[in-house]
């Protein structure tokens, strides 16, 4: 919840601009504003290939009375191809659980948007070491009813809790056993082919210091960005180091 809508307007010009001259390769970029502004920063991006845009959130509901809530059909409508669930703060402030994601996911699906799962500890779990016990949970109560085939349309990202907006980060070693603990995970129900097609990203404190180091580990394929997503010069870094 961070920006008016000129201030995004004028993030997104710059992101344009810099991706535009200094990413190559093929790398996938997402922008995920408030629900307000997605349409104008679509509208924005316009023919633009190297950025799309995605929805932090969307109902679990087709429609309905619900107020204030927003749907994969109105998000589809809109021809926004990504939708975050389970971000950790909705799972923290809302109170999302595993079986109210269930949902999200299959409605997303339903609707032709490419979800991206978040999933993650908080700081409690992981001094018990019970990290990987829930993490392995949370993948498995809201994704393991898919078949193989709507499973590979999933971008999972793993999100340690403790290391979102403490400016903590997971060592990269640290990151690279959770990724290869989530599809490990995966491998085991829908075999080693499938669980190698999904992308797994890390969000947790990324910044342009750190982005280089955890994009180099075998199980990291790109970042859930937070903070450093408000500066178009270190979220470009970031980009860069992918």
């Amino acid at each position: 919840m961070n920006k008016t809508l000129e201030e995004a307007q004028a993030l997104t010009a710059e992101l344009i601009g810099m991706i535009s001259d200094e990413v190559k390769g093929e790398v996938r970029v997402i922008l995920c504003p408030t629900f307000q502004y997605l349409h104008t920063i679509h509208n924005q991006l316009g023919n633009t290939k190297r950025i799309l845009v995605g929805a932090q959130n969307c109902s679990e509901h087709e429609s309905g009375a619900f107020t204030g809530e927003v749907s994969a059909l109105m998000l589809k409508s809109m021809s926004i191809p990504y939708v975050i669930l389970g971000h950790s703060e909705r799972r923290q402030y809302f109170g999302e659980n595993g079986k109210l994601l269930t949902k999200k996911i299959d409605i997303a699906l339903k609707h032709g948007l490419t979800p991206i799962f978040c999933c993650g500890e908080p700081l409690e779990v992981r001094e018990k070491n019970q990290h990987e016990q829930l993490v392995k949970q949370q993948v498995e109560e809201s994704l393991f009813h898919l078949d193989a085939e709507s499973l590979k349309k999933i971008v999972i990202a793993y999100e340690p809790v403790w290391a979102i907006g403490t400016g903590k980060t997971a060592t990269s070693q640290q990151a690279q056993d959770m990724h290869a603990v989530i599809r490990t995970h995966i491998a085991s129900k829908y075999g080693n082919g499938v669980a190698s097609e999904i992308s797994i990203l890390y969000g947790g404190s990324i910044n342009a210091a750190n982005s280089k180091e955890l994009f180099s580990q075998q199980d990291v394929d790109g970042g859930l960005v937070g903070g450093a997503s408000l500066k178009s010069r270190e979220f470009t870094e970031i980009v860069k180091s992918i």
